[in-house]
């Protein structure tokens, strides 16, 4: 794991947690030095400081993704507003935490991030509701609602249009399309998705939903992601 913090003792102390629980951790004060240990040794998990001293935690995302470079990325950041967590999305992170934060909280989305790189044994659906007829399911592609999906590319297309999409989008997409036409509750979606409910109060979700309805939406075309209020998010082309 690389760890890239310029506040030394948020360094220090969740360097020491993260070693306790178990990880390998390389830390780092900015995001120079952040650059140079991911080209060097490849990390498992990158865990990034948004406002660092010189290349900043969301330049750091943005070179490694256009570089090709899929590893997972976790942000921290003491920044609140919705426009501020989109530009970290919008960069290439999978998810973020907001500082203050608990370390509890850390480790359950780095645990989350982690699974999703491990390959799903197959038969196996995490207790989500079995998918509805209409989908057309492969080993490789999975279909429905106008959108087509290569599971083992990981590439995603809503008509001809192909979909630039982070690992967090891709993984919420693929587990609409799979369950189209079947209202998903939050509490399914984030144990899926992150492997941990974080409760009513949370806007996790909701700024994912939205940041990728943006990518999918066309205009004079229906939208595919539906609210339904007090319960989750369903997939139909209406």
């Amino acid at each position: 794991m690389l760890l890239a913090e310029d506040d030394r003792a948020i360094r220090h102390a969740l360097e020491r947690a993260l070693t306790l629980e178990g990880y390998q951790v390389t830390a780092v004060a900015d995001g120079v030095e952040a650059l140079a240990h991911a080209h060097r040794t490849a990390p498992d998990v990158l865990v990034l400081d948004v406002m660092m001293p010189g290349i900043d935690g969301l330049q750091v995302c943005r070179v490694l993704r256009a570089e090709g470079d899929r590893t997972p990325i976790l942000m921290l950041t003491a920044l609140v507003e919705t426009a501020d967590r989109i530009a970290g999305l919008d960069a290439g992170a999978d998810d973020y935490v907001v500082k203050p934060f608990d370390v509890e909280e850390v480790f359950a989305r780095l645990r989350a991030l982690l699974r999703r790189t491990t390959p799903v044994t197959a038969g196996t659906n995490g207790g989500v509701a079995e998918p509805a007829k209409d989908p057309t399911v492969s080993d490789r592609q999975i279909e429905a609602a106008g959108m087509r999906m290569d599971l083992q590319a990981r590439r995603a297309w809503r008509g001809g249009r192909e979909l630039e999409l982070t690992r967090t989008e891709f993984e919420l997409l693929e587990l609409l399309v799979r369950n189209a036409g079947i209202v998903l509750d939050h509490s399914t979606i984030y144990d899926r998705i992150w492997g941990y409910d974080f409760g009513p109060g949370s806007k996790n979700l909701a700024v994912y939903v939205g940041y990728l309805r943006r990518k999918l939406d066309e205009p004079g075309a229906p939208q595919l992601i539906h609210t339904v209020r007090g319960v989750g998010y369903v997939l139909r082309e209406d």
